[in-house]
């Protein structure tokens, strides 16, 4: 967020080509001014002697918010882990008040990556925002929306907000999030560990975040993609569905007990969709799996807006955006599990077998291929 937020370089009218008119001087001295609230507002999480409000742990930031770049020290003996997500307005989210507020977008833009850090067991410690803004959203509340999405979820996992970058956009909203957090050195748990004999585990229930967006998309027939389903003809079920879409919650307390007990021998969030991310378990692995159908958590609301079995069942493999996490075990992990962490139950859903590269879906007694049939942002590019 320009030079002044760190860590992005430096953004303004010259940059662009444009020339340095007074009203875009003006545009960035709000600019200046947004980033200067967002840093107090970052400081007074810290009570001065370096230690966030909200973790326990001395924090190892040592410049943030307000130089060209961030500075921390890395605790002896932890490996740093970085992920990068993007979300792109008409793409991965859109925004109304039908569909996605703001402050939605803020939480969703922070959580899809807290799910990558928890997805390699580690504890997030900071993150870096990246904003681009049409300049009529920029003038208006949605900035202070989108950061109060930001920093809720992050005050929850003790996260510092440490900097990024903003740009003005001609249409769309872009936003990039990117998440560092530490884990015991040789500790990250990736997706390459599972062997033959592992059992495999779900946490959460799944479908309900493609539930959601299915309901967010519902129109009549000619009707414009951008008109979805009000709020106000909503059920409650549908109505807790969407947010299962708009506000996922990262499993960042399930990853971290995983690896720190030392509970799994692989771990993967379910971004993609179970069927999607399953087949990268196996192909990094270099194994295959068997999945029972009927041991699936399949989300039980799905029951209760008319969902079918057959449906309810492509949406638990297929959907994605559940935002859980798929791990393995072997036999003497998997007796040391506990049956909840947070009010979040687990689930065995199967097996790890030898069959390389061959994930097994088995339902009514009957074994089939189970094909990745989950969200590809260019599976259809060259239609």
């Amino acid at each position: 967020m320009c030079d002044e937020l760190s860590g992005a370089g430096k953004v303004g009218s010259r940059r662009r080509g444009s020339s340095p008119r007074r009203s875009g001087h003006t545009a960035r001295r709000g600019e200046f001014d947004f980033i200067e609230r967002l840093r107090r507002r970052e400081d007074a999480l810290n009570d001065g002697t370096g230690t966030s409000r909200s973790d326990t742990r001395r924090s190892t930031l040592l410049l943030g918010i307000g130089d060209d770049a961030a500075v921390f020290r890395q605790h002896a003996g932890f490996d740093t882990i970085i992920t990068a997500d993007m979300l792109v307005e008409g793409v991965d989210f859109r925004l109304g008040a039908d569909w996605a507020t703001p402050r939605d977008l803020g939480h969703k833009a922070l959580a899809v990556s807290l799910s990558d850090v928890a997805a390699m067991g580690a504890r997030p410690r900071f993150c870096l925002l990246s904003l681009g803004v049409p300049r009529a959203l920029w003038r208006g509340r949605f900035k202070e929306e989108f950061y109060g999405g930001v920093r809720a979820l992050a005050r929850q996992h003790g996260v510092r907000i440490i900097g990024g970058d903003t740009s003005s956009m001609p249409e769309r909203v872009v936003v990039d999030s990117v998440v560092l957090g530490e884990v015991r050195r040789g500790r990250a748990l990736t997706r390459a560990g599972a062997r033959a004999g592992d059992q495999i585990f779900v946490t959460g229930r799944l479908g309900g975040a493609a539930a959601g967006l299915g309901i967010l998309e519902k129109h009549g027939a000619g009707a414009s993609p951008s008109a979805p389903l009000s709020k106000a003809g909503r059920t409650r079920a549908e109505s807790l569905l969407v947010r299962r879409q708009t506000r996922p919650t990262p499993r960042v307390e399930w990853g971290t007990l995983l690896c720190e007990r030392g509970l799994a021998t692989s771990l993967i969030d379910l971004s993609d969709g179970l069927s999607s991310d399953l087949a990268h378990v196996c192909r990094e692995s270099g194994v295959g799996a068997r999945v029972e159908a009927s041991l699936l958590p399949v989300e039980p609301l799905l029951g209760t807006i008319g969902v079918g079995a057959d449906e309810a069942l492509a949406l638990a493999l297929d959907g994605g955006e559940d935002f859980e996490l798929l791990f393995t075990a072997g036999p003497r992990q998997a007796s040391r599990l506990p049956r909840e962490v947070g009010g979040v139950n687990v689930t065995r859903i199967g097996e790890v077998t030898g069959e390389r590269g061959k994930v097994r879906l088995v339902r009514e007694g009957r074994a089939r291929l189970l094909r990745p049939g989950g969200f590809d942002h260019f599976a259809s590019a060259g239609s």
